[in-house]
């Protein structure tokens, strides 16, 4: 009777670790889709303000036409990327569009009357504050894949996401060109 007892119960806590970890794991997984889908809200934001910025910036660089066609496919890709789900495509259509931005800002500086235009201006500052939510998304997006990818190779919870088939995601990098220091004589062209 006691050792019927003592089995039982221990089946019990055993069944009851089984469905805390298992829970642990759906939560990471969805932790990561939620911070995907925050990225993806901000970025969709920027795309629909970078024509905007392009149009205005149009009327008053006749001249700058390949700085304003790379931003134009530089968005494209971040487009097609988003919408495939591609982490590392994401990641390098990314970093073509931001250094686009950094060269349309740089050449704009060229035009005084386009910097003083309310609509670039407002453009300007709003393309910056999601460029910096977008940062700070990708930090909680990879803080949350991290999470994840950690707990599905540790013992035992390998053993259920294996099982229940939780697998790695990718983290979302730039390449090293984003993340090297400016050039700001080249951005300026002197």
């Amino acid at each position: 009777m006691l050792s019927t007892f003592v089995t039982g119960a221990v089946l019990a806590v055993f069944v009851f670790y089984i469905i805390v970890i298992y829970n642990n794991l759906v939560r990471l997984k969805h932790n990561v889709s939620q911070a995907w889908s925050n990225i993806d809200v901000i970025l969709r934001q920027r795309h629909e303000e970078l024509p905007k910025l392009v149009e205005t910036c149009r009327q008053y660089m006749q001249h700058e036409r390949e700085v304003l066609e790379r931003v134009t496919e530089a968005r494209a890709a971040v487009s097609t990327a988003r919408t495939a789900g591609s982490v590392t495509a994401l990641g390098t259509a990314e970093t073509a569009l931001r250094a686009g931005l950094a060269s349309l800002f740089a050449v704009a500086e060229n035009y005084p009357d386009l910097k003083a235009d309310q609509t670039f201006q407002h453009l300007q500052v709003r393309i910056s504050q999601l460029e910096s939510q977008i940062a700070d998304r990708r930090e909680y997006y990879n803080d949350a894949v991290n999470l994840n990818n950690i707990r599905i190779e540790q013992f035992p919870d390998n053993l259920l996401a294996a099982r229940f088939g939780f697998g790695p995601r990718e983290l979302l990098a730039f390449s090293e060109e984003e993340k090297a220091d400016v050039d700001l004589k080249a951005l300026f062209g002197r």
